[in-house]
C-alpha cells in the first residue's frame, strides 16, 4: 500500500501517506504512527524507498520518501502477485459447493 501511495502520489512524508492509505481504504483501514513509521524503515532498508529531509504543508520538518527504481520493480511484483491471488480467492469463493 505504502509503494503504491507513493507510486501514484509522489514523494510523501510519513503522515500523508498513512491518511492517502485511511482516505483509500474508505475507513476500513486506520495506520498509527507506529505501524506507518516501522513499514517505511523496512522498505527504505530494502532500497524500495528513498527519504529525505524537507518542509511540510505546515512549515515543519518532516522526511519525505519517494519510490525508487528498485521499489517500482517491487511494487509490479507485488501487484502481479496480488491479483493472482485475489482471482484463486474468487475462484474459490464462487465454485459450486463453496458456502458465500
Amino acid at each position: 500500500m505504502v509503494l503504491q501511495t507513493l507510486a501514484g502520489l509522489g514523494p510523501q512524508h510519513g503522515y500523508g501517506i498513512a491518511r492517502r492509505i485511511e482516505q483509500i481504504g474508505g475507513g476500513d483501514i486506520l495506520l498509527n504512527q507506529g505501524t506507518i513509521y516501522a513499514a517505511l524503515v523496512r522498505l527504505q532498508q530494502g532500497g524500495w524507498i528513498s527519504a529525505d529531509w524537507g518542509t511540510s504543508d505546515n512549515n515543519r520538518r518532516a522526511k519525505f520518501y519517494a519510490l525508487t527504481a528498485r521499489g517500482r520493480k517491487r511494487l509490479a511484483a507485488d501487484t502481479a502477485n496480488w491479483r493472482r491471488t485475489a482471482d484463486v480467492m474468487d475462484r474459490i469463493l464462487t465454485a459450486p459447493g463453496s458456502q458465500s
